[in-house]
């Protein structure tokens, strides 16, 4: 993989993160998880290029993002598509997602895990977080997005290093 400046990034944000999906990952060479996710985006916040995910505390990779400073966003070709279905149907205390898909992790300069099998990788370094709070939603129609009450922690990670198969 070769590192990519961001204004090299020819892809439509809605459709990476809203259409095409994403693999939130995090940990280290000992343990990690992964899970697929459509809700995000990126930006311009405080003067730094910035990623921004949502995880649901119920979640697997919650423990990991909560405990590890860095988190990986990898994008996948549509070929791959079935590393995004499994990891997004199938939570990694019941299995190991990383040995039933055959993939090959990689814990990047001692910062988080990514994935050889990725396209496009964004490294994050978490700088802010928030859990979202149903009385401040201006939409009503949003809490219908939680009817298990389980709100999403919204992550900004400043982008720290973009890598690419091309």
């Amino acid at each position: 993989m070769k590192i990519k400046n961001i204004s090299e990034i020819n892809k439509n944000a809605f459709d990476m993160v809203g259409r095409d999906w994403m693999l939130i990952s995090s940990g280290d060479e000992k343990e990690s998880n992964c899970m697929t996710a459509s809700w995000g985006g990126f930006g311009v916040l405080w003067n730094k290029n910035v990623a921004f995910v949502f995880v649901r505390p119920v979640r697997h990779t919650y423990k990991f993002i909560e405990s590890h400073d860095f988190f990986s966003l990898s994008f996948f070709n549509d070929a791959s598509r079935r590393i995004l279905n499994y990891c997004g149907s199938n939570s990694g205390r019941d299995v190991n997602k990383i040995k039933e898909l055959s993939l090959h992790p990689v814990y990047y300069e001692n910062k988080t895990i990514i994935y050889e099998e990725a396209d496009l990788t964004l490294i994050c370094k978490k700088i802010y977080t928030d859990d979202l709070e149903p009385k401040f939603f201006k939409d009503k129609d949003i809490d219908k997005n939680y009817p298990e009450k389980d709100y999403h922690r919204m992550y900004i990670g400043e982008i720290s290093d973009i890598l690419s198969k091309d």
